[in-house]
């Protein structure tokens, strides 16, 4: 037998097989990439409310966070406005007469309650449910000041006890 050299029509039509499996290939992996985000569209858990100094003593409500921050004096903690039924927005009703009751160990008064006007469910200034679908109370959120720029900042990941306090120095 005679063995045949390699020519060039050979050579070419390899390397013309060859390139176009590498950009079949290419081209598989990039339409595969394309099914996974880029970006997450998940809010950030961590949100920077706005300066301390911000806060009025009493309730102030973040809609964007669907959140009431509460300050007293130097003390301030956060609850949720979102209804543990249906996720509607709880709207914040001012007593009449403030109450103090005992929330862990440490006295609190109370200058608000809430209810939820897609189903009646109605909760405590400190969200505890009163009557109402509500299966559980409102949740309490984490507070903490920004070391950077002195920012109030809410972590919406990580609930917290009702005896929570973030006490300004």
């Amino acid at each position: 037998m005679t063995e045949q050299k390699p020519d060039r029509r050979d050579f070419l039509v390899k390397l013309g097989t060859g390139a176009g499996v590498v950009g079949i290939g290419t081209q598989a992996a990039a339409s595969l990439r394309s099914l996974l985000p880029n970006v997450s569209y998940d809010a950030p858990t961590t949100v920077k409310l706005g300066k301390t100094a911000d806060f009025p003593d009493g309730l102030k409500f973040l809609p964007e966070q669907r959140l009431f921050v509460f300050r007293e004096g130097k003390v301030f903690h956060a609850v949720s406005a979102v209804c543990t039924h249906l996720g509607c927005t709880v709207r914040a009703e001012a007593l009449s007469q403030p109450e103090t009751v005992t929330v862990g160990d440490a006295p609190m008064r109370l200058t608000h309650r809430f209810s939820c006007p897609c189903h009646g469910s109605k909760y405590t200034g400190d969200g505890k449910v009163v009557s109402g679908p509500a299966p559980k109370p409102l949740a309490w959120y984490h507070l903490s000041v920004s070391p950077d720029d002195g920012q109030l900042v809410a972590d919406l990941a990580r609930e917290v006890g009702r005896d929570f306090r973030l006490t300004l120095a």
